[in-house]
């Protein structure tokens, strides 16, 4: 059996609407891309107006035929699940993603800014001001309209509420405050990339919220959201929501009811269920996809394993010999990335590329300068010519010596129980046994790994990075000087020890900059510094499990028709689904 790891969780958590690790930052391995812009200056804003009725899809509901219901795995809960519908605990049940809704939606698979709560937004011209125009027409799910009061009540209550604010959107603001149908972010420096925080924040009903005597630790027992569906019943095996009539989008729901069901503490139960037919929508790490699902009934079991972030070698760059620029290009012709994807990964993802970024979604960020995109071929040849240009040689054996005559030898740890990354470990292993380096893998358990990882005590590791739409987080959380420690403190982040000032610089100008013509121009130096580099050998990108029956439902997003990526947007698949015959 496969444990769960940090790139992705074996099990997405359709029971919030959230996945894996990304479920905070929109980030992690999964999740991103872009299409069409990144941060979006005001026109831009204003020009996003129409992205909500743009989405493929948008059947009229009435007089039509209707899904009864579709069936989810997971109720959420955590260990002992119970009544608790609080937008924003980590112990609550299903569907909170379906109730509660956001000002925008990031599509995760193109980076499209999505409209939802808000029609649009706009930046001041010193960019310290982002001001919101509320949608008009929206109703909670008690009949009571929404407006920008709502949103001005959420925020401050997170303001005022700490352990409530899950993503951070208070880490630069200095207030929030309506005017009329709008509402004010203003910040108390220059936090373009905060603008993601505030998207993915949750709007509460001020009518409801305001009466909760501790909103921390309330349990919200009779929800009231804007979204698509309401909270109907909780059986302590089951879940269900049913259709909202007030919903703003009600015509693109064509769905009577959701219900998850709890799932079985093992995964192979899981599984099986799953490959019966006894799940319409879920994502699950499966081995062999094709066999033990898609082959049980190939006419309506489908899947589509959508890229995450990058996954790659981070080594101790206080170390000899990561520490010579010259070693680490070398040994990045060392890895058979093909053989990783195959064995180790099941051939579910794609190898990826040294630029950082998530290929092809990402592809309108990518520096054409670049050779390959990015990507680095299996070449021992070029490796080998690589080590012997950089000063290394090898002794009677075989073995590679460093400068100073000694044998290459080094640690790769990987937690205990990640069976993939330990078979992968396993093939750079041989990669290096077949220039001449000896590389030990180590499995120590999680939580040792985690310290040991932070505090520098390590040789090299698989490294998670980017992914996401905000493309300041993808270049700033794991590779910006002041993420990182000395050997023997924790770092933040930067676990690997990078620094480069120039990639400090640019990242600090990305963080203050509405112009996407200029962060594009950022980003692609931002690159050229990690495919020079090499700070992270990249290997391949991480897998997002999803799968789907298209016997009661169509519409859904594949590789065919990657209109979201459906794991982080779930609210896109929702209303592009439709009975069956009327998908196209």
């Amino acid at each position: 059996m496969t444990s769960k790891r940090p790139d992705t969780k074996h099990t997405v958590n359709l029971a919030t609407g959230c996945v894996g690790d990304s479920c905070a930052s929109g980030t992690g391995n999964g999740v991103s891309v872009n299409r069409r812009t990144l941060l979006q200056g005001a026109a831009a804003g204003a020009a996003s107006l129409a992205l909500v009725g743009g989405l493929p899809g948008g059947a009229s509901a009435q007089g039509e035929a209707m899904i009864e219901s579709l069936i989810l795995g997971g109720i959420g809960g955590g260990s002992n699940p119970q009544i608790n519908l609080n937008a924003y605990s980590p112990n609550s049940l299903a569907g909170g993603a379906f109730m509660f809704e956001t000002l925008y939606i990031i599509n995760a698979y193109n980076c499209e800014q999505v409209p939802w709560l808000a029609e649009s937004y706009e930046w001041s011209a010193d960019n310290l001001t982002l001001t919101y125009t509320i949608r008009d027409g929206v109703l909670w799910s008690d009949g009571t309209p929404f407006s920008a009061a709502d949103v001005d009540f959420t925020f401050n209550l997170l303001k005022a509420n700490s352990g409530l604010d899950l993503e951070t959107a208070w880490s630069s603001l200095e207030s929030v405050k309506a005017v009329d149908n709008t509402v004010v972010f203003t910040f108390a420096k220059l936090a373009i990339p905060d603008f993601f925080r505030i998207c993915r924040t949750r709007i509460v009903p001020k009518h409801q919220w305001e009466t909760f005597a501790d909103p921390v630790a309330e349990v919200n027992a009779t929800p009231i959201g804007t979204g698509p569906f309401i909270f109907e019943s909780f059986t302590g095996e089951q879940v269900t929501a049913v259709r909202n009539e007030r919903y703003w989008q009600a015509e693109r729901i064509r769905i009577q009811r959701l219900i998850w069901q709890r799932e079985a503490g093992e995964p192979q139960v899981n599984q099986l269920r799953l490959a019966n037919g006894e799940y319409d929508w879920a994502g699950m790490y499966i081995p062999n996809v094709e066999q033990v699902f898609v082959a049980k009934d190939s006419d309506h079991n489908k899947y589509w394993f959508d890229q995450g972030g990058s996954i790659g070698i981070g080594m101790n760059l206080t170390k000899e010999p990561f520490n010579d620029l010259a070693f680490r290009k070398a040994l990045a012709f060392v890895i058979d990335r093909a053989k990783i994807i195959q064995n180790a990964q099941l051939g579910y993802v794609t190898a990826a590329s040294q630029t950082g970024l998530k290929l092809p979604g990402h592809g309108e960020w990518l520096n054409p300068e670049i050779p390959n995109e990015g990507y680095i071929g299996y070449d021992v040849e070029a490796a080998k010519q690589a080590f012997t240009a950089a000063g290394y040689t090898t002794d009677s054996d075989g073995r590679l010596l460093n400068k100073a005559g000694q044998p290459i030898e080094f640690r790769f740890m990987v937690p205990a129980g990640y069976a993939d990354w330990i078979q992968a470990a396993q093939i750079i292993q041989e990669n290096c046994a077949a220039v001449g380096i000896t590389l030990n893998v180590e499995t120590p358990d999680v939580e040792i790994h985690d310290q040991d990882r932070a505090a520098g005590n390590y040789d090299a590791y698989f490294q998670v990075h980017g992914g996401s739409c905000d493309m300041f987080a993808n270049f700033y959380d794991n590779f910006v000087s002041e993420r990182s420690a000395p050997i023997g403190e924790a770092a933040v982040s930067n676990w690997i020890r990078f620094e480069n000032a120039q990639l400090d610089e640019l990242t600090a100008e990305l963080a203050t900059t509405t112009d996407v013509a200029r962060q594009k121009e950022l980003v692609k130096e931002l690159q050229l510094i990690l495919y020079n580099e090499i700070p992270v050998i990249d290997l391949w990108y991480g897998a997002q499990w999803f799968e789907y029956r298209t016997e009661k439902a169509e519409g859904w997003p594949s590789a065919e028709n990657p209109y979201c990526s459906p794991n982080p947007n779930p609210q896109l698949v929702l209303i592009n689904l439709v009975p069956p015959g009327e998908g196209a």
